[in-house]
């Protein structure tokens, strides 16, 4: 974690949708990329049920249904997967609930559950201020506030102290509740506590941490309970412990227990004297406690007071949600005014990075040209950008292109809400920044090991032999997840695929591989396709189906008229070739890592980008500017180079938040063209016929002359295979001018099932010209129920909608 004085907190400013309104004793919960906030009060109880997209920056509220629960503030709301549970809080003033809710969140279905009683005992009793926690299949409920009167009117508080273990039934559904035997000494009655659950890495047992509440006074104590022996104990802490407060938030990142907020006790006041305190205030206070040693860190102290607004002001009843190593916070009430009798809430949302962001996936390739590489890597999720770099063994020579072309990002900062194209953007960044999510599939490459002659090979038995290595490559991918209709016999699914000018006939070292997800023609987004009849007003929600298509303008109107309810899964692998005899060889290979300077491309905003230029930093000098607590080159001080034919360039990206700059990731490799190779075969289909299936592609949109003729190859199993799983052995199944193909069962049955992310089925398809063979595209036909004895996918359509036959549904909302 940052030092205190470098904390970066940020205040979402820009977002659309209906805003909640103000409140306090509030709940939320996460789900993926969405935060889902339930009841509390201001003005009367709420019983809508809002949910914020920290990606889009988008307020809805969904269409429930089923049985919706009453308003309630001050209540346990837990998440378990996509269903969410919600349990007791005060309904109206003096009346509380020890009902219990299930939210189908997939359907944004509501129902009311009835556990089973204890074997022996009562079931809780209705109740505010309790702590509820999720750990595997079961909730733990302890204390909160209970009314001793029966008349709502006639308040007898009773602070309570008993413990309680809900079991699950998984999916939906409870079991029962149970009273558990505890050991040792019980913490003593409290609520409006916070309890949370931790595990250490690799070794003890799940432990629960309740700290502070309210019992006539506020506590500051640590009670910590095994759940596996369930014993109470109170651990021995170092460090500042926080003042003793109520309605606080505490939430788990890593080993971290991280407090904010809440009420404690006037300053000045004597807490030994005074048990009975009826003074009190907010507090803006944020601390952490390392749960492996029991440490505590001040990161914003009691004392510290914040005149320019540069974090969330003094707060208590408001809520807090870890999305990554991101927490968020939302709303509460800043104070009590006796005078008027009434609280003042808050309308603010913010959010702090509480660590550096992890490294990205390996930069990999969608389209490499003669003179510019289209790139992507994988989403990290609650990032505010991306810095992407690139070396080379040529001599760097600046362009004659005045610099001045480069932005002057020099003190602009970024709107992170405004849509647009993934430009380079600016030194300084605020607020969020995100693109609209899209859900992909990556494979492992292969590189071609043996001499090739295709036209020596002409006959369907000719096999290509591949193998995955691990430095530099020469060998250019791109991977596609797409979605295949199995309803008729003429199913189709369109492919991405990938443009580079390689020659297929000779030989080049072993090499290793990126992969990626889009092509050089199309990007692929994620389009929600709902079976139920609900409103989430552009959410990313997910139900039991959904529809990959494409935004392109050539292709969209297609793809997107294929059903949501009968799909299974193809995925594409656009693989280039090795080079031609006329390719220069490549001294990157040859070269220590240490003799390369890296080059900063830019800072991207999405994790996409169209390079073909890159600033050259002065060798031993440095101009740097801010991003956060990152240091970044003034690329407005910079010259640049353009990228040279026939030349391979390294890649690495790191992920950006207001911690600073994350790890790099790992290396790739790309070559830029050679003219006159033709591009990779387009827009693969794949339909089911009666001899097999039928396989048809679209010519590369960059022919570079006339097209001679194509092959295709089927991946096949072999005791080579066996013996290397990443060594794949291909088997060409058709040569000719035509474009498509018929595979027969009987090639189907020899087919191998590549089990390198999902299972699935490899063919190659690449296209040759008068110069030679260029780049191949890999498609990868998912077979998502696939065992490793047969190689024949199920087309039948039932309820899950992927043509397993099983008739179970699919996995719901957010699942991947």
């Amino acid at each position: 974690m940052a030092a205190p004085s470098l904390l970066n907190w940020r205040r979402v400013s820009s977002f659309t949708g209906p805003v909640p309104r103000a409140r306090h004793g509030h709940r939320a919960v996460a789900i993926r990329e969405l935060m889902i906030i339930f009841g509390g009060g201001n003005e009367g109880i709420a019983d809508e049920l809002h949910v914020y997209n920290t990606v889009t920056n988008q307020w809805f509220l969904p269409a429930v249904r089923g049985d919706i629960p009453p308003g309630c503030a001050a209540h346990g709301f837990v998440c378990d997967g996509t269903r969410i549970l919600v349990f007791g809080g005060m309904v109206e003033y003096g009346r509380y609930s020890n009902e219990l809710y299930e939210l189908q969140a997939s359907r944004w279905l509501w129902k009311k559950v009835k556990p089973h009683p204890p074997s022996s005992g009562l079931p809780p009793c209705p109740r505010l201020g309790h702590s509820f926690s999720l750990y595997g299949n079961k909730c733990y409920l302890f204390g909160g506030l209970a009314n001793e009167s029966e008349d709502s009117n006639n308040n007898v508080p009773r602070y309570l102290n008993d413990f309680y273990e809900l079991e699950l039934q998984h999916g939906s559904g409870v079991v029962g509740w149970s009273i558990p035997a505890t050991k040792g000494t019980v913490p003593s009655p409290r609520e409006s506590h916070t309890a949370v659950i931790y595990c250490k890495k690799d070794s003890g047992s799940p432990k629960m941490y309740v700290f502070g509440g309210m019992c006539g006074s506020r506590l500051d104590d640590l009670w910590q309970l095994d759940l596996e022996t369930m014993s109470w104990s109170k651990p021995e802490t170092k460090g500042t412990v926080p003042l003793p407060r109520s309605l606080h938030t505490a939430s788990v990142i890593g080993n971290k227990m991280y407090i904010f907020g809440g009420w404690v006790p006037h300053k000045g006041e004597n807490i030994e004297t005074s048990p009975h305190d009826c003074e009190w205030r907010c507090t803006s206070s944020f601390s952490y406690l390392n749960l492996d040693t029991t440490e505590w860190t001040t990161l914003v102290s009691d004392s510290q007071e914040d005149k320019k607004n540069s974090r969330p002001r003094p707060r208590a009843g408001h809520c807090a949600v870890a999305i990554g190593t991101r927490l968020y916070f939302w709303s509460g009430r800043d104070g009590y005014k006796k005078a008027l009798n009434s609280q003042v809430c808050c309308k603010d949302l913010w959010y702090l990075d509480t660590e550096k962001p992890p490294a990205p996936s390996q930069v990999q390739l969608i389209k490499a040209t003669t003179n510019s590489f289209h790139v992507k890597w994988d989403e990290v999720p609650t990032v505010e950008g991306y810095l992407l770099q690139l070396n080379t063994d040529l001599p760097y020579q600046a362009t004659s292109s005045d610099s001045s072309a480069a932005p002057n990002m020099q003190g602009v900062r970024m709107d992170p809400h405004r849509q647009g194209s993934n430009s380079i953007v600016p030194n300084s960044i605020n607020d969020t920044t995100h693109s609209a999510k899209t859900e992909h599939a990556a494979m492992k490459g292969t590189s071609v090991k043996n001499k090739l002659d295709l036209k020596a090979s002409a006959d369907s038995n000719a096999i290509l032999h591949s193998s995955l290595a691990t430095n530099s490559s020469n060998h250019n991918s791109c991977v596609v997840d797409m979605i295949r209709k199995t309803e008729g016999p003429h199913t189709s699914a369109n492919i991405g695929v990938l443009s580079s000018c390689l020659d297929l006939r000779t030989v080049i070292p072993e090499t290793s591989v990126s992969s990626t997800v889009s092509s050089a023609q199309t990007m692929v987004t994620q389009q929600t396709i709902k079976t139920e009849s609900s409103s989430t007003n552009g959410a990313v929600v997910k139900d039991e189906t959904s529809l990959t298509t494409f935004s392109t303008k050539s292709e969209v109107d297609e793809t997107c008229a294929l059903p949501a309810t009968k799909i299974s899964r193809v995925e594409a692998h656009a693989a280039a070739m090795p080079f031609s005899k006329e390719t220069p060889s490549n001294p990157l290979a040859t070269m220590k890592a240490g003799e390369r300077q890296w080059c900063d491309v830019g800072i991207f905003k999405n994790n996409t980008a169209l390079v073909s230029q890159f600033y050259l930093l002065p060798k031993g000098k440095q101009s740097i500017s801010k991003i956060g607590n990152a240091d970044v080159p003034d690329y407005s001080l910079l010259k640049k180079q353009d990228l040279i034919p026939g030349t391979g360039y390294r890649f690495r990206v790191a992920a950006i938040n207001g911690c600073g700059i994350g790890p790099f990731s790992k290396i790739s490799e790309f070559k830029t063209c050679i003219p006159g190779f033709p591009g990779a075969p387009s827009a693969v289909r794949i339909s089911k016929n009666v001899e097999g299936i039928h396989l048809s592609w679209e010519p590369p949109t960059s022919p570079s002359g006339n097209i001679l003729e194509y092959s295709a190859y089927l991946a096949i199993r072999t005791a080579q295979i066996q013996d290397n799983p990443s060594q794949l052995v291909f088997m060409r199944i058709y040569c000719g001018l035509k474009t498509s193909c018929i595979v027969t069962a009987g090639q189907l049955a020899n087919a191998h099932i590549d089990y390198t992310s999902r299972p699935a089925i490899v063919f190659r398809i690449s296209a040759k010209n008068e110069k030679g063979y260029g780049p191949a595209t890999q498609v990868r036909w998912l077979q998502a129920h696939l065992n490793s004895d047969s190689p024949h996918f199920k087309c039948s359509v039932t309820t899950c909608g992927c043509g397993c036959g099983s008739g179970q549904r699919r996995p719901n909302l957010f699942q991947q």
